[in-house]
Order: C-alpha cells, then structure tokens, then sequence
C-alpha cells in the first residue's frame, strides 16, 4: 500500500480476524500452499466479503499488485472436504530481485469460522515457517494496532509505529534467527574449549593472529592451516571430500596471503574403497592447485575421517583482526557452479571445474590486494564470517544485503548460510584500488562499526541483526 527506497509495505491481518459472530467451532483444517486455481479464487472471495462487503476498507475490490506478482504465495486453510476456511499470502517485498526480504498480508478467516478453531493463529505460524524454510531472513507485516497483542504471543516484534489509511498500525516483525542459529551451533563454544591451547604466547596464532585462519609457524615464514572434514562428507562422497579437504585448507592460506607449498593428510577409512576414493580427490586437488601431497597417514578398518594440513609462505601474513571500525567490507567470491549435488543449500560448487589458472587467480587474490584484514567465508556462513573478522578486530560490521554478491538461483538465506566454494572476506580502507579478482566477483557490500555484532541493512534503511555480539568469544586478535 506504500512504497519507498523500492519496499512494498503491504496491510496485514484485520480485526475481522478474530470479530464477528460465528455460531460453533469450525471443523478440523489444514493449513497448505494453494493447490490450484479454485483455492485462490476461494480466499479471494473470502477477502472480499471481509475487507469489501463486511468491513468497507475497500471500494469494489480488496486485489493488488501482489496478487498479479508470480513470486505471491497462498496459503489455505482447508476443511476436510476441500473447503477453503481461510487464507494468508506471502511476497518478497522489493521488486526485481529477491533479497530474502518478505511480508506477510491479506489473513483472512470466514466469518462463520473465527470463534475457537485458532485458524487465523495457524496462518500466521504457518507463514512464518513457510517463510523461514524458503530461505527468507526477514519476514514483516504490517498490523492494526489492537492486534499487536496477538502477534506479540505468537512471538512478533514490534519495530516502529506507522499509519496506514488513516488507521494506527504496528510495523512487526518475526525474530527469523537463522544466521544466529548457524553461528551458535559451530563457532560459539570455541573460546571456552581452546583455553587450555591458549596459555601459550605463540598458541592459537599468537598475538595479532589468535583464531585465525592459519598460524604464523614462529621462527619461519611459514604458515600452517588445518581443517577436517564431516565424517558423515567423507563416507557419503569420499572423492568430493578430498577435494574439499584441500580446498578449505588453501582457502585459509589464502586468507593470509601465503603461497602454498605443501600438504598433509591423516585419512581413516572402513575399508579400501573409501580410501581409495577420498585419496583420489585429494590428490586431483593438489594436481590442480599445483601443491604436492608431502605425506601423512593413512589408517583402514576404522570409520571415515580425514583432517589435512596445508603449509604456506608468507612473509608478512594477512591478519583477520587488522580491520578498523569505517573500512568496507568486500566480498570476492567465484558466482559460478551450481549446489554440489546431495547438499543443496549447504555446499556451492565453483572450484571443481576452474582450471590451474583460475584456481590461481583466486588463490593469489588477498595476496596481491594485501588489505587490512582477510577470512575465508567457512562452515559459518558470510555473516558468520563477517561476525569473526569484526570480532578479532575489535569492532562490529553491517553488511548491505542489496550489495552482496550472489549467483542467480539460491534464496539469500541459503546463500548466506552456505559454504560458497571460494569466497574471501576483507577489510581495508573506503577507496583502495583492489587488483583483479579473476573469474570471481568483487564487491564492497558493508562496513565495519563500532557497534558489535553483524546487522544486515535492508533497501528501506532499517538494520536487522544477525550476529548478536562476539561469534566465537575469543576476542580481540
């Protein structure tokens, strides 16, 4: 109903929801998307004898242009005989792209349904679900103000109050935690659980480096990074997960900005098959990235692990904690490949098919920009990421989601959540010229801040949280 900085702010959930008479409980429903035209042409003759005949909040007609927009979701709530009781739709919120910003509009019950059967309350959780597992990361709706207590003990959050059509409404929002949920679940134990590696001067990095993605080897030019892969990876896709294993590895020594000179891989395998498998990737990865397997161990009849070290040279390593509140944020990231099959939304594949080349470009790139700051986007997605650079330098980040760099298919909450294959994160000051980048993409997509934690700033301006303060509590590089 109003537009600005290119958002659609559309009107939601009416007091006709839960007014009006209604002589007995309805029967048991169910909440599903819109199977076909007959349910949608239901719900639209729900709102209208709602919002038109029963209410007067429109003249002739209640439809819009979501209701012409593809993108527009429905969802029902059938009776067991196919009756449609009431309905809800959902739409991204900008036009063109979607950036994983959605609302919610247009709930309506049948009035002879409202009384005791919690169907606009089934709606409204429905939405949310539909909306959190289709990789939307912020979810609003706009609703009139005596209706602020409902969606407040459904667990919406007020954010501002606004006026629609002359009425006092309440712009809410569902706490989607989707990045906040990844980054407790890998990265939040880490402080407490290294402590004891921590009492050392040059352990966990040593000072400037503590955390990062590779360590400075003291007394040497070298830098070591080491990375194990999901047992449950290495049974399912053994060969896939030697290449993986290399990759992660090289990724953090090019987060440094060191050459690699070497690998070492400790492998245990149930039996020959496996193993042979896992060593067939790993040494392709080392033929492509030009890096020799140095040697390791090798151990059979046991179940799947594999961990690899990597070795690089770096004169003067790239920290992650080098960033200083006002640097932009850049994200370099390789947009082509598609999901790795069997991890769709989870693992991006570009590195597979480069060449020596390319994987060259890639690797070289923090190398030859030599920013403030550098990580490798890893297991804790682009915010979590993000959350550790800020959070090793001492200060807070915004990413601008309209800015970030994204291939043409995932939703942005997969995309964000996601290990994407090559993707570096860096720090440095407003302006600096960055060298080429290769076959990826390279742009500035936020800022560092004062203020910590990671806020994801939206086209309308409002700054939604993702990482609330520190990410893996170890501080201060």
């Amino acid at each position: 109903m109003t537009s600005e900085s290119g958002s659609r702010t559309t009107e939601l959930f009416d007091p006709a929801v839960l007014a009006g008479p209604a002589p007995a409980p309805p029967p048991g429903f169910l909440v599903r998307a819109a199977a076909h035209a007959g349910d949608v042409a239901a719900y639209h003759r729900l709102r209208r004898e709602t919002f038109v005949l029963e209410q007067g909040l429109f003249a002739g007609s209640d439809r819009d242009d979501l209701d012409d927009d593809p993108r527009t979701v429905v969802l029902v709530a059938a009776a067991p005989d196919g009756a449609v009781l009431g309905g809800v739709r959902l739409a991204p919120a900008t036009d063109g792209v979607d950036l994983g910003w959605w609302t919610g509009s247009r709930l309506v019950v049948d009035s002879r349904s409202r009384h005791g059967g919690g169907i606009g309350r089934a709606l409204v959780r429905a939405a949310c679900a539909y909306a959190e597992s289709h990789g939307v990361l912020r979810f609003d709706a706009t609703v009139q103000a005596p209706n602020e207590p409902m969606f407040t003990r459904l667990g919406w959050v007020r954010r501002d109050d606004v006026v629609v059509a002359g009425a006092p409404h309440v712009l809410m929002q569902w706490p989607l935690d989707r990045i906040e949920r990844l980054v407790r679940s890998t990265k939040s134990v880490l402080a407490q659980v290294l402590a004891p590696l921590d009492r050392d001067p040059d352990g966990l990095g040593g000072n400037g480096f503590r955390g990062d993605d590779g360590a400075p080897v003291p007394g040497s030019d070298l830098v070591a990074a080491c990375d194990a892969i999901v047992p449950a990876m290495v049974q399912r896709d053994p060969e896939w997960a030697g290449w993986c294993a290399a990759l992660v590895n090289l990724n953090d020594l090019s987060a440094m900005g060191a050459t690699p000179v070497g690998m070492l891989d400790a492998v245990g395998a149930p039996n020959r098959s496996v193993l042979t498998r896992v060593l067939r990737g790993l040494a392709h990865a080392g033929r492509m990235w030009n890096v020799p397997i140095l040697g390791g161990h090798t151990q059979l009849g046991v179940p799947a692990a594999l961990s690899v070290t990597a070795l690089g040279a770096a004169a003067e390593p790239i920290p992650a904690g080098g960033g200083s509140a006002g640097h932009d944020l850049r994200l370099t990231v390789d947009l082509r490949g598609r999901w790795r099959p069997g991890y769709t939304g989870q693992q991006w594949d570009s590195t597979s098919t480069c060449t020596s080349e390319e994987l060259a470009l890639l690797g070289s790139f923090v190398r030859r920009a030599r920013p403030a700051a550098a990580k490798d986007v890893s297991m804790a997605g682009l915010a979590g990421t993000v959350g550790m650079l800020a959070e090793a330098s001492g200060v807070g980040a915004v990413l601008d989601v309209a800015r970030i760099p994204r291939p043409a298919g995932p939703t942005m909450g997969d995309w964000m959540a996601c290990f994407p294959g090559f993707a570096m994160v860096t720090a440095d000051r407003p302006g600096r010229p960055t060298p080429p980048s290769g076959p990826a993409v390279s742009a500035v997509c936020g800022e560092l801040t004062t203020r910590p934690g990671v806020g994801l700033r939206w086209p309308d301006g409002m700054i939604t949280n993702a990482v609330h303060g520190t990410v893996t509590g170890l501080g201060r590089a």
